[in-house]
């Protein structure tokens, strides 16, 4: 979107608009003009702009990032959510994570020993004990994948709950 274009959008639901937002570009800041509401609330205009700042690409070029309009961040954002306050802000001021995060560690152990295994062909299942080594890798990293998907199968069990009192 180049500097002084303008767009729209609505979100519907059974023809009745449920949100809608208006964006306009300038050289150095986007401009949000949109109607927030909260529960059965009547609707609140929101406006604002969000600053605009620019890095250099490897390659070339330049990549755009939002700075958070959040009051006391200012952090660079590949993109903006919007918050419990009914504002555009990065994910940390919107409290955010990934899915990743919020996993445990015999989870994100499993996780681990499951890529594996879809590397070397294997079955999925960390229960399935592992399988003979696929053509095309050599002995020594496929002695290597296997000590870690071992690692961590024997990870996943230990935490698992069902497994602590076998």
């Amino acid at each position: 979107m180049t500097a002084g274009h303008a767009f729209g959008w609505s979100w519907k639901r059974d023809g009745k608009v449920l949100a809608s937002i208006s964006i306009k570009r300038t050289a150095d800041q986007v401009i949000l003009s949109y109607r927030r509401r909260c529960g059965s609330d009547a609707w609140h205009p929101m406006g604002y702009s969000v600053r605009l700042e620019w890095t250099a690409c490897t390659y070339g070029g330049a990549r755009p990032w939002f700075i958070c309009p959040a009051v006391g961040c200012g952090r660079p954002a590949g993109m903006l959510s919007i918050g419990s306050v009914g504002l555009f802000a990065c994910r940390h001021c919107c409290r955010l994570a990934y899915d990743c995060q919020r996993e445990c560690a015999d989870d994100r152990a499993t996780c681990r020993a499951e890529r594996i295994r879809q590397r070397l062909g294997w079955e999925p299942g960390i229960l399935n004990g592992p399988s003979r080594r696929p053509k095309g890798i050599h002995q020594r990293p496929f002695e290597l994948l296997k000590a870690q998907h071992d690692a961590f199968v024997n990870a996943a069990v230990a935490g698992s709950p069902g497994w602590q009192n076998a």
